[in-house]
């Protein structure tokens, strides 16, 4: 009984302290707290209160942070309020154009199921010279959109703004025309997302971006399975703007569509594939490639490669083939130069190249992970001094940049050991 009573004092003293707390906040807060400006964002703690956003269209141009993971379950069918509305041809759209962080947290089991809809996902419509999502990580998502377009698991329409730093994993989105993983169509910015799962289609199909248009993707990569009719694509359908650039990112999902099929981009109509490659295997009827399925006269693809033996093809409208031998090995990318000190990586005869933001702390030495490996490695350097970027701050285990290798450093390596890449 006395463990029953003092779980029960521990109760009441818990409501009791949120209670006060509660007092604290001005009678008109609104959310979790904060007041939408970018010193004080406003606080979302829990699934209402995400929900709740979307019901507030007054409030889409303003900053949010989220405090806490949350669980989206109880929200099914079409009864989670979709933040921004509008797609490219609606005369009148009202689209995000605000900042939402993410602040590294996750949201869980976002479900949306409609049929004849457009902009759907948690964000419908994304615009503004402002607009940004950042830091925040979706897990399995499932969003059906039945013949509805512009689908996506985080933005259905990416007109302009940044997104950065947001991750999918075990997305199962599916809809009609500008289908992609993580945004439909895109417009704007996007730099080191990445996503894994499932997306299906009809038209622009992509793993990360059903259609490119005015925008760009840098520094991303997806290893989903993506099916479709025309312009299917690993990581994005089609690039559609003399502006598109997909650059330094990759797709290692197996890709299977009909008409301009290929293991990055199902068609290059414009604009340009730069750095770029592709593993997965590809299936299709009719102009399909390992890289690229078409590339026609205003696209470039450039310095891209892709795996001949995974792929299963031999061909490309666009890239260099290569044996799975030779992707794993860093002298076929250095030649067409490629970054190998601040944006990519390899374990050579044992991986692909990685994006180096892939790799946690305390990841020194390879195989990708941290492992006994990197801890005999951060053995070696233990109570080093003058650590300095010449150094590189001794041979990076210094992970504070303290410029000694100390507990502090050792506490980061704790927090990510057997930590795989991202």
């Amino acid at each position: 009984m006395g463990n029953l009573d003092n779980r029960a004092l521990i109760q009441s003293v818990l409501l009791a302290l949120f209670a006060i707390c509660s007092l604290c906040l001005p009678a008109n807060a609104k959310y979790g707290g904060g007041s939408g400006t970018q010193a004080d964002p406003y606080r979302i703690y829990t699934a209402e209160q995400m929900n709740t956003i979307g019901a507030n269209p007054a409030d889409w141009d303003k900053q949010f942070k989220l405090m806490a993971d949350i669980d989206l379950s109880a929200y099914t069918g079409k009864t989670f309020n979709i933040i921004g509305r509008g797609t490219p041809f609606d005369p009148v759209s009202n689209p995000f154009s605000g900042v939402f962080d993410g602040n590294s947290h996750t949201i869980s089991n976002f479900t949306y199921t409609s049929t004849g809809v457009n902009a759907i996902a948690l964000f419908g419509n994304v615009s503004g010279a402002s607009a940004k999502i950042m830091n925040l990580t979706l897990l399995a998502p499932d969003v059906q959109a039945g013949v509805g377009d512009y689908v996506g698991a985080l933005v259905g329409v990416f007109e302009s703004g940044v997104i950065t730093g947001c991750r999918v994993e075990r997305s199962n989105v599916s809809g009609r025309l500008f289908v992609g993983g993580l945004v439909g169509s895109d417009e704007g910015t996007i730099i080191e997302c990445c996503l894994s799962g499932s997306v299906w289609g009809d038209w622009y199909v992509g793993g990360l971006v059903g259609e490119v248009g005015d925008g760009k993707v840098t520094e991303c990569y997806s290893t989903a399975a993506v099916s479709g009719n025309r312009h299917v694509g690993g990581l994005v359908g089609r690039t559609a703007d003399e502006a598109s650039a997909v650059t330094n990112s990759y797709a290692t999902g197996a890709v299977q569509g009909g008409m301009y099929v290929g293991g990055l981009v199902g068609q290059v109509e414009r604009g340009a594939a730069y750095k770029c490659f592709s593993t997965g295997k590809v299936a299709g009827n009719q102009y399909v490639g390992g890289l690229a399925g078409n590339v026609l006269v205003l696209g470039t693809v450039m310095h891209c490669f892709w795996d001949t033996q995974t792929s299963g093809w031999q061909t490309s409208a666009g890239g260099t083939g290569k044996t799975t031998a030779q992707m794993q090995a860093m002298s076929t990318f250095t030649p067409v130069a490629w970054d190998f000190f601040t944006i990519w990586t390899i374990c050579e005869g044992l991986n692909y190249p990685a994006l180096l933001w892939q790799i946690p702390q305390g990841d020194f030495r390879c195989p990708d992970g941290v492992d006994m490996i990197d801890l005999a490695w951060f053995a070696q350097h233990w109570l080093d001094e003058h650590c300095f970027v010449a150094n590189s701050f001794c041979d990076g285990v210094d992970l504070n940049e303290s410029s000694f290798v100390d507990f502090a450093d050792f506490a980061i390596f704790a927090d990510n050991w057997l930590t795989g890449i991202r």
